[in-house]
């Protein structure tokens, strides 16, 4: 009878120790913005219960240090994880994956999913290859601290007037701020593609007729001195962009904190702000400033993708199928507050309580319609990376007092034309 347990246990251990080894594991690079990824890991676990023989390792990592800055340099080593929730399509051209002969039905990706961010990841050469899908669209835009106007009494411009240029929520912001002994009226983040919006509502027009790219503008060099003067004027966080190290900064702290009246960022936060503020103070996302190009945020997102240095492609091709499903991105775009980058998910049910966040949600689903031409362009045209950190560079340099304005856009046009031109010969 001993002989026969011990023959029973050896056997059990065989089968878990073949499984075991049998199961693949697969590797993830993430950034969260807010609670999305414990979304994505709850996602994962339901799917590792019905596919034992995959076992998703997520590693989650800082935007900036580690997708912004590491990633490229990994993939480009041949260190690829599997997979990745990226912003800079560009990046990776010739390293994806192409998942159109893997996956079960590539019909329902291509009427799922916007083409042309499909084809922002596609080089020159590539016609319909799918690489990945976005698994959030995202509208950048301003925030405001309501509460901060009501206990200064003063009116949220935006309550009144459909258009508010910056100079008017500037002065108001800094009249609150005053008010109210908070420490900072008005921030941005360091970033281009949040500085982009602002610029073309301001009159900026970067893309031509003939296909040139125009840097220095009315519009851009308004929104420039309009941003030096916050920092010129103690409006705003220095630490956010000239603390930075050169990296990319968020003001989220300071609004979370309630120490920030207005701060321009995006949809994004949303989930971030439903967590970390909830309804201690009222919150809520206003349109977008308006000016001479009218009044347009920054389109934009987050996609997830695979990577052609994979030893798995099939078990690759799976993850990505369960996480493109309906039923998985509805759950991931409900339970994160997320701006959907499927076309096809229906009526959804957001899954908050707060005024703030549903509130929010409706003004950042109007400002996607307002979205300009010139957003989109830079957006999805292949040259966003190339244009948005140039202008976050040189910007800073006038903040700081490296350069003049004059000089900034001289250089600033010398950067985005190297780096066009280097892309257009590697």
């Amino acid at each position: 009878m001993r002989k026969m347990i011990v023959l029973a246990l050896l056997l059990v251990i065989g089968v878990f120790a073949v499984q075991a080894q049998d199961a693949v594991e697969l590797r993830v690079t993430w950034y969260n913005d807010g609670n999305e990824g414990d979304v994505l890991r709850d996602l994962l676990d339901r799917f590792e219960a019905e596919n034992p023989d995959i076992k998703v390792v997520v590693d989650t990592v800082p935007y900036a240090d580690g997708i912004l800055n590491a990633l490229p340099i990994q993939v480009a080593a041949g260190e690829a994880p599997d997979m990745a929730r990226i912003t800079d399509f560009n990046a990776f051209k010739g390293y994806y994956l192409d998942l159109r002969p893997l996956v079960a039905d590539a019909a329902y990706w291509d009427a799922s999913f916007p083409e042309a961010v499909f084809q922002a990841m596609r080089t020159e050469e590539d016609t319909d290859q799918i690489y990945g899908f976005p698994n959030q669209f995202t509208v950048t835009g301003p925030y405001i601290n309501r509460t901060l106007f009501e206990q200064a009494g003063i009116e949220v411009p935006s309550d009144s007037s459909d258009a508010v240029t910056w100079a008017e929520w500037t002065e108001a912001a800094a009249a609150v701020a005053e008010a109210t002994g908070t420490p900072w009226a008005i921030a941005i983040d360091r970033s281009g593609h949040r500085v982009a919006g602002p610029a073309f509502s301001s009159g900026a027009v970067v893309f031509n007729e003939d296909g040139s790219i125009t840097m220095d503008t009315p519009g851009m060099r308004a929104i420039m001195e309009a941003i030096v003067g916050w920092h010129a004027n103690g409006l705003t966080n220095p630490e956010v962009w000239i603390g930075s190290g050169g990296n990319y900064v968020a003001a989220a702290p300071d609004f979370v904190n309630g120490q920030l009246v207005m701060y321009m960022a995006g949809s994004w936060q949303i989930g971030n702000f439903a967590t970390n503020i909830g309804d201690a103070f009222d919150w809520e996302a206003v349109p977008n400033p308006t000016g001479p190009g009218g009044s347009t945020g920054m389109p934009g997102g987050t996609a997830f993708v695979a990577f052609a240095q994979t030893e798995h492609p099939a078990e690759v091709a799976r993850v990505m199928d369960y996480l493109a499903s309906v039923d998985a991105l509805k759950e991931f775009t409900e339970r994160t507050l997320f701006i959907p980058g499927h076309q096809g998910l229906g009526e959804l049910d957001f899954q908050t309580d707060l005024p703030a966040a549903k509130t929010s949600l409706e003004v950042f689903a109007a400002e996607a319609l307002k979205l300009s031409d010139q957003a989109y362009q830079l957006q999805y045209g292949g040259q966003a990376f190339a244009i948005n950190n140039p202008i976050r560079d040189r910007l800073t340099q006038v903040i700081i007092g490296e350069l003049s304005l004059d000089e900034a856009m001289a250089r600033l046009q010398q950067d985005v034309d190297d780096a066009i031109a280097a892309a257009a010969g590697s």
